[in-house]
């Protein structure tokens, strides 16, 4: 940077020692960088954007023919209910800040089919809605079912 002279403006003090207090200890960096961390002009752009750009599923419509196989193993889960039989729910779990979901696998005891809640409920107290569980399965199948 040069003035109307053609000379830098700060030659004269370019080239002295970086002073340092003798009654006042060095400041760490990071509470240093702390100061300006309040002038941030887009704080949470940050996090808006990771938000946004996380993807999230569609919930998937089962047919009539997929239904009715899951209506029976859900059927033949509740005449057994009692042994606490051995199963894995794989169900969809909406979002809870946009549009969509994924869908997860439960595995696990189940504990019951609360038929007016409309849940299944696992021993560990997790609650699966019905109408959001699109495959479940269990050796209790393979037996009758042959599946």
């Amino acid at each position: 940077m040069e003035n109307n002279t053609g000379r830098n403006p700060y030659e004269d003090i370019i080239n002295l020692p970086h002073h340092v207090s003798s009654t006042r200890p060095r400041m760490p960096m990071a509470d240093r960088a702390a100061q300006f961390s309040s002038f941030r002009a887009l704080s949470g752009y940050g996090d808006a954007v990771k938000e946004t750009a996380r993807l999230t599923g569609q919930r998937i419509e089962l047919d009539e023919s997929t239904k009715a196989v899951l209506d029976e193993k859900l059927r033949l889960l509740a005449e057994v209910i009692e042994e606490r039989p051995e199963a894995e729910i794989t169900y969809f779990l909406p979002d809870k800040k946009k549009a969509g979901g994924e869908y997860v696998t439960a595995a696990g005891r189940v504990k019951k089919l609360d038929a007016a809640a409309q849940e299944l409920v696992m021993v560990n107290g997790q609650t699966i809605p019905i109408a959001d569980i699109v495959e479940a399965e269990s050796r209790l199948f393979q037996t009758l079912l042959g599946t």
